[in-house]
């Protein structure tokens, strides 16, 4: 039968794979199994727990990797709108596509920037 500190634990591996998503799914299952081993060789042996290294997701992925990506989409979008409305109004059908084209490769650049 299950102790209620494994079912916190599986509680929060649940969670965590919900929240980062599934990439990180095989790091916080061996994670969650090493905290296991660790339990059962504590109980086997009847000592101190030891110290389990737990799997961590990599420190270079995830959604603070590019906390700025946002931002810059809806600014973006809010710029979008009155310069679409000027160029349309000064330029034509032209200026759009031209305005557009710039918006677009503003975002496209960062976005491939990010990646290298």
């Amino acid at each position: 039968m299950a102790t209620e500190d494994v079912r916190k634990d599986l509680r929060a591996a649940v969670a965590a794979r919900q929240e980062l998503g599934a990439e990180y799914e095989d790091a916080i299952i061996d994670g969650f199994l090493e905290r296991l081993d660790a339990r059962d060789l504590q109980r086997r042996s009847g000592g101190a727990p030891e110290q389990v290294r737990t799997a961590q997701p990599p420190a270079s992925a995830g959604r603070e990797r590019d906390p700025g990506g946002l931002a810059l989409a809806i600014v973006s979008l809010g710029v979008a709108v009155p310069i679409t409305a000027i160029s349309a109004d000064m330029i034509g059908p032209f200026g759009v596509v031209v305005s557009w084209a710039g918006i677009v490769g503003v975002n496209l650049a960062r976005s491939l920037g990010r990646r290298r």
